[in-house]
């Protein structure tokens, strides 16, 4: 009788939780469906992105998103799959249409760099001043760990109009697009969407190039460039996105 009863009360509160779930994961597509700008932008691409979708054999809406960026090469890739044990699959890469800084992580807060490192989603802005963003979570543990400890710089998006200042620009049609799948992959479980920030493209022979001329002599920099190159292969031969730690003193673990 008694593992009865704990058994009804442990289905009981599977049941609740799911259901709390299911409610702020509506909720939080309601409330971003409010703003008249992510509506304008639902009204005008989401049967577009379904087409685009279906053409590539990709179920819409996808329930899990993985965003790849790349500073040298501007460029910026949205992966999607549609359940935990799927293959990542490319759905489009869009250009990054300015760039500000250069090679090598963001460590002070005003020097104009965009950050390089693991990071995740934390914020959807449908009332941004630069049309959508996406925020974030920079500073992490490891930037907060090797940054300048008091003023490590924030507010780190992916944006749209066109301008930065160390944030991720895309044109307003593109962060339109970006922000609709992520939003329903946010909508329907996926509370941490990745986004991982590369220096380069480690498979474009002009890409090495250019990274090893500026930071021949920069040690440290080609360290930190090759650990993040650790993550960037486990993806390329897994399409699943690594599982990264944090060490004691700020050097990413790709495990």
């Amino acid at each position: 009788m008694i593992y009865k009863i704990v058994s009804f009360i442990v289905i009981l509160a599977l049941i609740v939780c799911s259901s709390y779930n299911s409610i702020a994961q509506s909720s939080f597509f309601e409330s971003q469906k409010s703003s008249f700008r992510l509506a304008g932008a639902l009204d005008n691409k989401e049967d577009t992105l379904q087409k685009e979708f279906r053409a590539k054999g990709l179920k819409w809406p996808a329930r899990y998103v993985y965003i790849r960026s790349f500073k040298y090469d501007a460029q910026l890739e949205v992966w999607v799959k549609d359940e935990a044990k799927d293959k990542y699959r490319l759905f489009k890469t869009y250009k990054i249409c300015m760039q500000s800084g250069t090679m090598g992580p963001k460590r002070l807060q005003g020097d104009y760099q965009v950050p390089e490192g693991f990071y995740y989603i934390n914020e959807f802005n449908p009332h941004s001043n630069y049309h959508l963003s996406l925020k974030l979570n920079y500073p992490n543990v490891s930037d907060r760990i090797l940054s300048d400890s008091l003023r490590p710089g924030n507010a780190i998006y992916i944006h749209g109009s066109c301008v930065s200042v160390g944030c991720i620009p895309v044109t307003d049609n593109e962060i339109e697009e970006i922000y609709i799948i992520s939003s329903y992959a946010k909508a329907t479980g996926e509370d941490f969407i990745p986004v991982h920030v590369f220096p380069i493209r480690y498979n474009q022979r002009r890409s090495l190039e250019y990274f090893r001329m500026s930071s021949k002599n920069n040690p440290s920099l080609q360290k930190f460039a090759m650990r993040l190159k650790d993550a960037f292969d486990q993806f390329e031969e897994t399409r699943q996105v690594p599982i990264i730690l944090i060490d004691r003193k700020g050097d990413y673990v790709i495990d």
